[in-house]
């Protein structure tokens, strides 16, 4: 009996469907699934009615994109079992997806001035069941228009890192912002792969104003990773958590539910 609690769907930028990826699930011997789509918490009822049609608990999440201002650098936080209607979460979130989409708007426009055959029609294709277009949309346009085999390319590095064409970030919301909504809604908030991010500066922090678990197992993490977790999980008796971070055909390396994870570390994630 498998655990996965870090899966993304078509809602946000992985090319596999709700209902897609709870087969997927299904027919990789995972039975308690953690769907934690980025900032938004669109389908998590449907996921949930999906996934007892199979057979499969789904435990209802998001992953949300923010940011420590202090040290200027990306934090991303899990937040698990919230009431779905999740008032605090959405408002906190919503202004980041809008963010997101003019900046995808502006890369699409960006990539057709430097005579890149692509459309937004192609894109918004690509992204017709997400809540905004990412940068994931628009690589599978440009792998379709056979510019590059793979969406973390040397294209995407090209255009998208340092001083490509695309280059642009966004303003993400601040890290404890995202642990105070994820509490405010009544969630477990968990710091997401902090060795991939380089987050462990702020655990500490993060855990005086409620933090509730670190992700230990993730494709990016090492055995550092793991001794620097387990000896501050330890101290501050918080959870353990773990998953693929699958997005399908769209990034990571991991196969969904490819990331063992003791059943006994997430039971407090699965009574909610």
């Amino acid at each position: 009996m498998k655990v996965d609690l870090h899966v993304h769907t078509s809602i946000s930028d992985s090319n596999l469907s709700i209902e897609e990826t709870i087969k997927l699930s299904r027919k990789n011997g995972v039975r308690f699934l953690g769907i934690t789509d980025h900032d938004t918490v669109e389908g998590l009822e449907e996921a949930v009615a999906t996934g007892r049609n199979y057979g499969i608990q789904v435990i209802p999440g998001i992953e949300i994109s923010a940011f420590d201002y202090q040290r200027g650098r990306k934090v991303h936080i899990l937040g698990y079992n919230f009431d779905l209607k999740a008032s605090h979460i959405k408002k906190l979130c919503q202004p980041l997806l809008a963010r997101r989409q003019e900046n995808s708007l502006w890369q699409i426009k960006s990539l057709r001035d430097h005579g890149f055959d692509i459309s937004l029609q192609e894109v918004q294709e690509k992204a017709r069941v997400s809540t905004c277009i990412y940068k994931q949309h628009i690589m599978a346009v440009l792998m379709d228009k056979g510019y590059t085999d793979r969406i973390y390319s040397h294209l995407y590095y090209t255009l998208f890192r340092n001083k490509g064409i695309c280059a642009r970030d966004i303003d993400y919301v601040d890290v404890f912002a995202a642990v105070e909504a994820v509490k405010k809604d009544g969630g477990q908030a968990i710091l997401a792969h902090p060795g991939q991010l380089d987050s462990y500066e702020i655990m500490e922090e993060l855990w005086e104003v409620g933090l509730d678990g670190v992700e230990l197992y993730h494709e990016d993490h090492g055995p550092k990773d793991y001794q620097i977790i387990m000896k501050y999980a330890q101290k501050r008796s918080l959870l353990l958590t773990g998953g693929s971070d699958y997005h399908g055909r769209y990034g990571g390396k991991t196969a969904l539910g490819g990331m063992p994870l003791p059943l006994e570390w997430v039971k407090p994630l699965l009574v909610g």
